[in-house]
C-alpha cells in the first residue's frame, strides 16, 4: 500500500527545467502523493503543466558577474528562502527536489535549513550553476546522461543515472512505428527552436530546404515554430519555394506533430533531446552557442555518436550545409529509419518512474547506496 507523502519540486521557468519537473509531478501524483511546485513568473505561465499540483512563485535573486547586482540578488535569495520555509511549515514536505534555475536555489536552501531531504536533477550533460552550488550538500543527484561534466568524484556515491523525464504523450510515440516513407512519399519535417522559436532557424531553414533537388523539395511538408516577428517573412519564403508549411509561434500539439514527423530540425536543449530519443526520431540539431558552459554541444554528443542525429555548430549552420545534411539523411528511407532506431536506443523511457523511485526513497530513511532499479551514473 502506498503511503501518501508531500513533495516540493523547484524549477526555473524555462521548458528545459519545467517539463521534467512536470513529468515527475505527474508520476508522483499517480502514486497518490501531493506535489507543490516552486517556480518563477515565467514557469507559472507555461500552459498545460502541473495539473493537480499547488504552484507557488517565489523571488529567487539572479547572481551575475556584475558586483552591483549582488546585494539585490542576495535579498531575493533570502526573501525566497524565507517564503519557502513558511510553505514547508504548512505543506510539510517529505523531500524537496530541485531541477535547476534560480528559483530552485532558495527552495533548496530552505529545505537544507529545515532538515528536509533534498535532491537535484540535472537535465544537461554539464552540471548547471545552481545544481553545482548545492550538489555537495544534497542527499542525491539524479542525472540524464552517463557522463556529466563538472561533477566531483566525491559525489559519485549519491549520483544516479535516471534519464530526463518526458511527458506521457511523448512516451506513447515510442510504441508506434516510424512513419512509413518511400522514395516518392511525403517527407514531413518538424522545425522547433524551443518555447520561443529561434530566429536563426527562420533565416536558414527555408533557404536550405529551397536548395534541395526539385524532386525532394516537392515531397516536403513542413511544420515550423517561429518567433512572432519572423513568421510572416518565413511564410512568404515558403510560398515562394512552393513548399507547404504550417507555421506557429507555439505548438500545443507538439507530441502529435512529432509522432508523424520523419525528421526534426532544432536546438539541442535537454528536453528536446529527451523527447527525440524517447520517441525515436532522427534530427539535425544546432546547439545554442550562448548556453551556459556550452552544454547543448555536450547534450547532443551521445545521440550523434549513436547515429541518431547530426549536429551543426551555429557558426557553420548555413543553407548549403543544411541542404547537404538533409540529403544525407533524407534521400535514403532505409538510412533514415535506421537513424530513428538509433535515436530511440538512446532514450530512457523509464526516467519518470526511476526518478520517482529515487525521490520516494529519500524519506523517511536516508537514500540507500545502490537503489534497486537505478544505475549509478559513475562506476
Amino acid at each position: 500500500m502506498t503511503v501518501s507523502k508531500h513533495f516540493v519540486l523547484a524549477a526555473g521557468g524555462t521548458g528545459g527545467h519545467m517539463i521534467p519537473a512536470h513529468a515527475l509531478a505527474a508520476e508522483l501524483i499517480s502514486r497518490g502523493h501531493r506535489v507543490a511546485l516552486i517556480t518563477d513568473a515565467r514557469g507559472a505561465k507555461i500552459p498545460g503543466l502541473f495539473d493537480g499540483a499547488q504552484v507557488h512563485t517565489l523571488p529567487a535573486g539572479r547572481l551575475t558577474k556584475n558586483p552591483s547586482s549582488w546585494p539585490g540578488a542576495a535579498k531575493g535569495i533570502y526573501d525566497g528562502r524565507s517564503m519557502a520555509l513558511r510553505l514547508y511549515e504548512s505543506f510539510e514536505p517529505s523531500a524537496v527536489i530541485g531541477f535547476g534555475g534560480y528559483p530552485a536555489f532558495p527552495a533548496l536552501l530552505a529545505a537544507l535549513k529545515a532538515g528536509v531531504p533534498t535532491a537535484v536533477h540535472e537535465q544537461n550533460a554539464v552540471l548547471g550553476r545552481v545544481n553545482r552550488l548545492l550538489a555537495g550538500r544534497v542527499d542525491a543527484i539524479a542525472t540524464a546522461y552517463p557522463s556529466v561534466a563538472r561533477m566531483k568524484p566525491d559525489w559519485n556515491g549519491k549520483t544516479h543515472l535516471v534519464g530526463n523525464p518526458v511527458r506521457e504523450e511523448i512516451l506513447k510515440i515510442r510504441e508506434q512505428d516510424f512513419p512509413p516513407l518511400d522514395e516518392n512519399g511525403i517527407f514531413r519535417v518538424l522545425v522547433t527552436g524551443g518555447s520561443q522559436g529561434a530566429s536563426i532557424l527562420s533565416r536558414v531553414v527555408p533557404d536550405g530546404l529551397g536548395m534541395l533537388p526539385l524532386n525532394f523539395r516537392r515531397r516536403l511538408q513542413v511544420t515550423q515554430q517561429c518567433r512572432a516577428e519572423d513568421i510572416e517573412a518565413v511564410r512568404a519564403r515558403y510560398v515562394q519555394l512552393g513548399v507547404p508549411a504550417d507555421l506557429a509561434t507555439y505548438l500545443p500539439d507538439l507530441p502529435d506533430r512529432l509522432s508523424w514527423s520523419h525528421l526534426v530540425i532544432g536546438r539541442a536543449g535537454a528536453s528536446t533531446i529527451a523527447e527525440l530519443t524517447a520517441a525515436g526520431r532522427p534530427a539535425i540539431l544546432i546547439p545554442l552557442p550562448s548556453a551556459t558552459d556550452d552544454h547543448q554541444t555536450a547534450n547532443v554528443r551521445e545521440m550523434v555518436e549513436a547515429g541518431g542525429a547530426r549536429s551543426i555548430a551555429e557558426r557553420d549552420f548555413s543553407p548549403v550545409e543544411l541542404a547537404k545534411q538533409m540529403q544525407k539523411l533524407g534521400l535514403d528511407p532505409a538510412a533514415l529509419a535506421n537513424a530513428a532506431r538509433r535515436a530511440r536506443a538512446c532514450g530512457r523511457p523509464e526516467a519518470g518512474r526511476d526518478l520517482a523511485d529515487l525521490v520516494e526513497s529519500l524519506s523517511p530513511a536516508a537514500i540507500p547506496p545502490a537503489p534497486i532499479k537505478l544505475k549509478p551514473a559513475f562506476a
